[in-house]
């Protein structure tokens, strides 16, 4: 008989894992297609300070390693491949890896997403070094600090008035003569008096060897580069969501996010959704784990109505 598994995870970061371990102490032997960075975004960051139950902060990879293993320990079962495509269109559902046709009665999607880059040389070097694409998770390291937001939209706006409340100075550099933020947000980003703008200007070169130490950046309109002193610099561009695989098969907002029906639903019957792929708002690991533990919860009263 062909198998038909109960439930697959897509995605092996904080919500896929933790949906893991909720759906395997509920008995409904989940499957997780890993990707090809298994544990997710923590993987990629260095110390996490802010998640619950480790006073003196974490190792980012650590942690995801710790989600790793409790999945395992409750006989969560792993495909370390990424998914090719899908068909939602009837059940049980069809996911295709390159080397694997699998087939389920539900499906959770928990592949994350990633932040957008400048693509400048020592970005990625510099990553968890004065490099950072969130405020909220480090922006404490920077205390009485000179940071720089690059980007002109709400989120890089809500990060600065976030920063101002921490570092000694905010720079906005914005590469358009005027931001894209909705006009509150420019309103109260330009009555702190530590926030400060640069428009019509991108960053050419981010500075350092160990740490930042500064960048160069150059008058889009002169073409004149300057240098300006900065401890940390945030990237506050966008996130893109790992949806390319889900094209007419879900729902997706204009910016490629799984749209929700409610907590954890879909448009799809069946398929649930946790974490930052349907979170462009707050996309962190803890929220992501809370949502993971409810798309489980969920999955699990829908199989029973098909029971």
């Amino acid at each position: 008989m062909e198998e038909i598994e109960k439930l697959i995870i897509i995605g092996s970061g904080p919500a896929g894992l933790s949906a893991a371990i909720y759906a395997a102490r509920g008995e409904l032997k989940p499957l997780i297609i890993a990707g090809n960075t298994p544990g997710g975004q923590p993987t990629l960051a260095t110390d996490i300070d802010d998640y619950p139950g480790f006073p003196d902060g974490i190792n980012a990879p650590d942690l995801a390693h710790l989600f790793w293993k409790q999945a395992e320990r409750f006989n969560t079962r792993f495909i370390n491949e990424e998914v090719e495509s899908v068909d939602f269109t009837k059940s049980p559902f069809l996911i295709n890896t390159k080397t694997k046709k699998l087939k389920a009665l539900s499906v959770i999607i928990a592949t994350g997403s990633s932040p957008l880059w400048l693509g400048l040389p020592q970005e990625k070097q510099l990553i968890g070094r004065g490099v950072s694409a969130c405020a909220v998770c480090d922006g404490p390291f920077f205390k009485g600090k000179k940071v720089v937001i690059v980007g002109g939209g709400d989120t890089a706006l809500k990060e600065s008035i976030y920063l101002s409340k921490i570092a000694s100075e905010v720079t906005v550099i914005h590469r358009r003569d005027e931001l894209r933020a909705q006009e509150l947000l420019q309103q109260q980003a330009k009555a702190k008096d530590n926030i400060k703008f640069i428009l019509n200007a991108g960053v050419e070169e981010i500075l350092g060897e160990q740490k930042v130490t500064g960048l160069k950046i150059k008058d889009n309109q002169t073409g004149k580069t300057s240098e300006i002193e900065a401890d940390g610099i945030f990237i506050a561009i966008g996130h893109k969501p790992a949806t390319g695989f889900l094209k007419d098969q879900v729902d997706l907002d204009k910016h490629g996010f799984v749209v929700k029906t409610n907590e954890t639903e879909t448009s799809v019957k069946g398929v649930f959704v946790a974490g930052d792929v349907a979170d462009p708002r707050y996309r962190q690991i803890v929220t992501a784990v809370g949502s993971g533990a409810k798309a489980a919860l969920d999955v699990e009263q829908y199989l029973d109505t098909l029971d």
